[in-house]
C-alpha cells in the first residue's frame, strides 16, 4: 500500500530527496506523495523529522 503524508508535514523536503523513485513533489501547503509511483519502501518515514509520511 502506499504511503501518504499527513497535515503534520512541516514542507522540510527531506522525503523527497530520499525516496528512490522520485515519488513525493511539493504540493498546496505540504508535499504529496504519488499512489501510482510509490513503491511503499518507507524511506520517506525514516527521515521525516515529524512523522508526516504513512502507509495510507
Amino acid at each position: 500500500m502506499a504511503y501518504a503524508i499527513s497535515d503534520e508535514c512541516v514542507s522540510c523536503g527531506a522525503c523527497s530527496e530520499e525516496c528512490p523513485v522520485s515519488a513525493i513533489s511539493e504540493g498546496d501547503g505540504k508535499f504529496q506523495i504519488d499512489p501510482e509511483v510509490c513503491v511503499s519502501c518507507g524511506a520517506c518515514a525514516g527521515v521525516c523529522p515529524v512523522g508526516a509520511p504513512a502507509e495510507a
